[in-house]
């Protein structure tokens, strides 16, 4: 029995220049790598993230591919990424889920572990 998994690692980075704490904006940059763990070739199709400010403010965040990719990855590939999200507190979380499909049509989600979105000032 096929066995298809993506497995995902995120690096994040606080985007000083795109932020502005008096209008309440941080904005952060993180990069995504997906990496088929399985056994057999599959596609990312689409992409529903989850992003919580420290106020619990949540969006969610759906669509198609992932910065105009859809990439199909065989055993053993990656396919990084880099793209960026805001929140209105200098803390928050993300997490999310990739829709990918098999070679052969069958559906299966990669989880992405939730993350911090975090400026290290705030952490002090």
């Amino acid at each position: 029995m096929a066995n298809p998994q993506f497995t995902c690692t995120v690096a994040v980075r606080h985007l000083p220049e795109q932020s502005d704490p008096a209008a309440q904006r941080f904005a952060f940059a993180y990069t995504v790598t997906i990496r088929n763990s399985g056994d057999v070739t599959a596609q990312l199709v689409a992409r529903h993230w989850v992003i919580t400010d420290a106020r619990n403010h949540v969006e969610e965040v759906r669509g198609l591919a992932v910065v105009g990719h859809q990439p199909v990855l065989k055993p053993g590939e990656t396919f990084d990424y880099t793209s960026w999200a805001q929140i209105g507190t200098p803390q928050g979380t993300m997490r999310g889920t990739f829709f990918c499909m098999t070679e052969d049509a069958w559906p299966f989600d990669a989880e992405v572990p939730e993350f911090g979105l975090t400026i290290a000032s705030a952490l002090h």
